[in-house]
């Protein structure tokens, strides 16, 4: 097997990347502040749910949407207010 040689600019580099994506991310998530209006897919990662679930919860009447042109729009507040609603407390 044929062996790379690595060299401390190559590791500098990946150092410089891996900082500049995690700052990325960071900034992203520290600020607090979320878009008004999120996309399905959106909703989904951020509940970690199917694409059918997110179906029914809308269909039921759980989760209200803006519906523009092909693409389901859902008010971050709104989402929020579901989940707390659906919050089970286990502390007794």
């Amino acid at each position: 097997m044929p062996k790379e040689i690595i060299t401390t600019d190559d590791l500098m580099n990946f150092k410089l990347e891996l900082f500049e994506e995690l700052k990325k991310l960071l900034r992203e998530h520290s600020t607090g502040i979320h878009k008004r209006y999120l996309k399905s897919s959106e909703v989904r990662k951020l509940l970690d749910i199917s694409w059918g679930t997110l179906q029914n919860i809308r269909i039921n009447g759980n989760l209200p949407y803006t519906k523009i042109g092909g693409t389901v729009f859902y008010d971050w507040e709104d989402v929020q207010r579901v989940m707390e609603k659906y919050k089970i407390d286990n502390i007794d």
